[in-house]
């Protein structure tokens, strides 16, 4: 592990489609020591269930890699906010599911869009959602790891694109020591912070540390945006390439409130399966100002 890997946790989000252990080594072979997954296909309401094998590999790649700090992300069709009553009952079961998954492989973070309003309303939503969590949360005592909200753009009637949303549903959950937040760069620049600049960037750190508190914050998704600020649409850019620009990053990764809080790359692979997960980890590391001089990782040429 070379200095970089000491002193920061990166990585990106990476598939299974060779095998769930299969991505580890993927990442190792990235030179990152955190990773992002889906457990199962997140666009299907289908479940993965593992087998004892499955949880064996999984966890000989983390001990074999010794990457630990490793987060799967529920399916996009889970909404703990449906007025369906069968939605919402599927959506209870599929994280039930996902949670219950992650523990069995020693995954540490589940991360979850809060969910859709459908016009509810606001209120009822959050309510609706927290109330979910809690039961979830009882129904599943022995649970090992932690579920992360995601800040989102604010897409239709999404809940959680505002600080507020995100900290009025971590104030009803009853058990908190199984929560916390995922942060994402993309997200909550569509939703209207800004991080383009130093003193917007802290005055946007500074108001989530008031609000929701960056105690609570344990993952980070660093994607640039394709669309414009405030433009409450979530489409991911390469790192420095959309409308957020290099400076945010560069104030993210030489924060060092920030610096033991994973943070893992979203950005679009291409037809080239991880080449551009390579351009942007080293951009990344590139605007680090107290870097060692230790090799990148494996050199990319940007197409």
């Amino acid at each position: 592990m070379n200095t970089i890997q000491k002193k920061y946790i990166l990585g990106a989000h990476l598939s299974i489609a060779k095998g769930l252990h299969k991505a580890i080594y993927e990442a190792k072979k990235l030179n990152c020591n955190a990773l992002q997954i889906f457990t199962k296909n997140a666009a299907t309401w289908k479940e993965k269930y593992l087998t004892s094998d499955d949880i064996d590999q999984f966890k000989r790649a983390m001990e074999e890699t010794g990457i630990t700090k490793i987060a799967s992300h529920t399916s996009y069709l889970i909404n703990l906010a449906a007025i369906d009553k069968k939605k919402y009952a599927m959506s209870c079961k599929a994280l039930v599911d996902e949670l219950t998954r992650s523990s069995s492989l020693g995954i540490p973070y589940v991360v979850l869009h809060p969910g859709s309003h459908m016009g509810s309303g606001e209120e009822k939503g959050i309510e609706q959602i927290s109330n979910a969590i809690n039961e979830i949360f009882s129904d599943i005592p022995d649970l090992k790891t932690r579920l992360l909200l995601e800040t989102t753009a604010g897409q239709g009637s999404s809940i959680g694109h505002t600080f507020e949303q995100i900290a009025s549903i971590l104030e009803k959950i009853e058990n908190i020591d199984k929560a916390g937040v995922c942060l994402d760069t993309c997200h909550i620049f569509a939703a209207g912070y800004d991080i383009r600049t130093r003193e917007a960037y802290n005055k946007t750190i500074e108001k989530f540390d008031k609000i929701i508190g960056l105690q609570q914050l344990y993952l980070m998704h660093l994607n640039d945006s394709k669309k414009e600020f405030g433009s409450r649409v979530d489409r991911h850019e390469q790192i420095g390439r959309g409308f957020i620009g290099l400076k945010a990053f560069e104030l993210i990764m030489n924060d060092k409130r920030l610096r033991n809080i994973p943070k893992v790359i979203e950005t679009p692979k291409g037809k080239e399966g991880n080449k551009m997960d390579k351009v942007n980890l080293n951009t990344l590391i590139g605007l680090i100002h107290d870097r060692d001089p230790v090799p990148e990782l494996e050199k990319s040429e940007a197409p």
